[in-house]
């Protein structure tokens, strides 16, 4: 058994797995897929929501919030139990049944920017109803945008923007999902790129004891309503500290339910399966162990490997935390109608993130009381690493609770003719089993 250390065959198979150039050709087969919506047939680890999965959930980003916590006060809210976080929604998935693909476009599609380094970069989700224990969410997906750029990270970037739809059993639309995928090119391992020069933080007592003081002062707003006119243009939404990252985060995020699907790291004969099915996701480790690709998230040799002085977050981390402080915000009355967000720097381990944001404006919209604000999340060398735009409805004094927000008549259409055509499909396996 080899020794624990990176050997020359591994140093090379390192090397081939994280040069990549791209294929001209991927770039305009790619541009197939756009506007193409297809049923997604993934099974994700949580496929129905649950007290126990909400919960999990929420403490693996952790939100310790009541509304998605405890039974009985869930229960004594306007929602009358608990509810998700509506972000929750990116992680829920039973599988859909739909048209396949035409074979054509499949056959030209299959294995774009194999083994290429994807990282997300940021979203827009815009949320139309809540999860309620026992809700089954399914979705539809489609390519909107794809963008080609010079990077100083690597050598180009394909930016590419996907639409996700997530919708219940009921056929009613929980939310939307448009997440900006980076993929990019890299010629070797040896190029470090422009973040090699970062070193990982460190931390004295009272370093620490400061970032223990913001966690002490948190507020949960809770089951006190925060009206519409009680807030100000130019009015702080407080301070909330995220870290210092550590592997234990990103494991607790995965205990949450994120699988991270089609990929789906797994253990033993499941993870020899897997392998078969997408051996360009494994690569061996300095061990000469085949191991996930997205071990960077964890493993420090790997992440440097790729260009990266260390292991970093998920980019969809770092959105729920931020949804996270939004909804401690505005309480449990309150809701977050869009969240968009653009991640501009990693997140290694071992820094910390501050957030803070402040209320730009107030409206009045279709019936609706509005707020928008930004957001910022800032790590202990005063970089920004996320910036955000929200829009978050409140309840008013004289207008009564928040009404959620309308979903569009095309979108709804689209997904009752996908949900119709999932029963049409269902009903003939059905019919031929029997």
């Amino acid at each position: 058994m080899a020794e624990p250390a990176l050997n020359e065959n591994i140093e090379k198979d390192w090397e081939k797995a994280v040069s990549y150039t791209f294929n001209d050709e991927d770039i305009e087969r790619a541009k197939l897929l756009i506007g193409r919506d297809v049923a997604s047939r993934e099974r994700e680890y949580v496929t129905t929501a649950s007290w126990d999965n909400i919960r999990n959930f929420a403490h693996g980003v952790g939100n310790d919030n009541p509304l998605h916590c405890d039974q009985d006060y869930g229960a004594a809210t306007r929602w009358g139990s608990i509810i998700a976080p509506t972000m929750m929604a990116g992680i829920i998935n039973m599988p859909l049944r739909g048209d396949k693909m035409d074979p054509e476009i499949k056959a030209r599609t299959k294995g774009l920017f194999r083994g290429i380094h994807v990282f997300v970069s940021g979203g827009e989700w815009t949320f139309y109803n809540p999860i309620y224990p026992g809700d089954t969410i399914y979705s539809y997906a489609g390519e909107e945008t794809l963008e080609v750029k010079p990077s100083e990270f690597a050598g180009r970037t394909v930016t590419q923007i996907r639409r996700d739809v997530k919708f219940n059993q009921r056929g009613e639309v929980v939310g939307v999902y448009k997440i900006r995928r980076i993929l990019s090119e890299r010629k070797s391992a040896a190029k470090k790129g422009k973040y090699a020069e970062i070193k990982p933080a460190t931390y004295t007592d009272e370093d620490i004891a400061r970032i223990d003081e913001i966690y002490a002062n948190e507020k949960v707003r809770g089951a006190e309503k925060r009206f519409w006119e009680d807030v100000s243009v130019g009015e702080s939404l407080g301070t909330m500290a995220k870290g210092p990252l550590t592997v234990t985060d990103v494991v607790c995020f995965h205990a949450g339910g994120y699988g991270f699907v089609p990929y789906v790291p797994c253990v033993g004969r499941l993870a020899y399966r897997n392998r078969q099915r997408i051996a360009p996701f494994y690569i061996k480790n300095e061990q000469g162990v085949p191991d996930v690709a997205q071990r960077l998230h964890w493993d420090p040799k790997w992440a440097q490997a790729v260009g990266n002085p260390m292991a970093y977050d998920y980019g969809v981390m770092r959105e729920n935390y931020i949804y996270h402080y939004l909804t401690d915000w505005c309480g449990d009355d309150g809701w977050v109608v869009r969240q968009y967000d653009e991640i501009r720097k990693f997140n290694y381990m071992g820094d910390t993130q501050i957030i803070t944001g402040e209320v730009v404006a107030k409206r009045q919209e279709n019936g609706r009381h509005l707020v928008d604000v930004v957001v910022a999340m800032t790590n202990q060398r005063d970089e920004k690493t996320v910036s955000c735009e929200a829009t978050i409805a409140l309840p008013s004094k004289t207008d009564g609770p928040v009404v959620l927000p309308d979903v569009p008549l095309d979108l709804r259409r689209r997904t009752a003719e996908i949900w119709a055509r999932h029963g049409e499909l269902l009903r003939e396996t059905r019919k031929a089993g029997a």
